[in-house]
């Protein structure tokens, strides 16, 4: 049984609406989307990409995050689980008309937002950072701690557990990034893989 979305995904300016069963999410169905969105913005898609494969722990379906938001009302909303401040600022500095809760209703609005606010963390990083980091693991360090860490990150102060995490997460799924990106978001065919 195909467990992708239905909406249709070949519009331009359109993302597939994320499944009500948790197991069918796939960030790799954004792939598309991250790759237009991490161009206009003038990031690494592979970046964009591996940041929605770590915030894909939980359900993004629409109905699931308007019953988490009424359960915990600070929480962040979206394919890429951004927080009411960080799209705050993001709306201010591009003057976008949406609002934060559209970020759970249109996918390629929330992916369109964190790809602006990985642009706007790389402006605020220093050229020079500590070299156990690559710019892009630095990046989304910010994504996840905020600016003010990841520029402490980038002078060599060492994350704490939850960061260190996020950390091992990303290095993780980068390879998985990089995959969905390569096939454009389609799902592989294992008869073609085998023969």
């Amino acid at each position: 049984m195909d467990r992708r979305p239905t909406q249709a995904a070949h519009d331009p300016g359109r993302a597939p609406t994320p499944p009500l069963l948790p197991g069918g999410y796939d960030p790799a169905d954004y792939a598309g989307t991250v790759a237009r969105s991490a161009e206009t913005a003038g990031v690494s898609p592979v970046l964009l990409m591996t940041v929605l494969h770590n915030e894909a722990y939980k359900p993004h379906h629409p109905l699931l995050e308007r019953l988490w938001q009424w359960w915990k009302p600070g929480a962040s909303f979206g394919v890429a689980n951004m927080h009411r401040a960080a799209f705050e600022s993001v709306r201010r500095a591009y003057g976008l008309s949406g609002r934060w809760e559209d970020l759970r209703d249109d996918p390629a609005f929330a992916v369109r937002v964190a790809a602006l606010h990985l642009r706007d963390l790389d402006r605020a990083l220093p050229s020079a950072h500590a070299r156990r980091y690559t710019r892009d693991e630095l990046l989304a360090l910010g994504y996840n701690a905020g600016e003010r860490n990841m520029r402490a990150f980038a002078r060599g102060v060492p994350p704490g557990p939850m960061a260190r995490s996020y950390l091992r997460r990303y290095r993780e799924y980068r390879g998985r990034a990089v995959e969905a990106l390569a096939e454009g978001g389609r799902p592989r065919d294992p008869d073609a893989l085998a023969g």
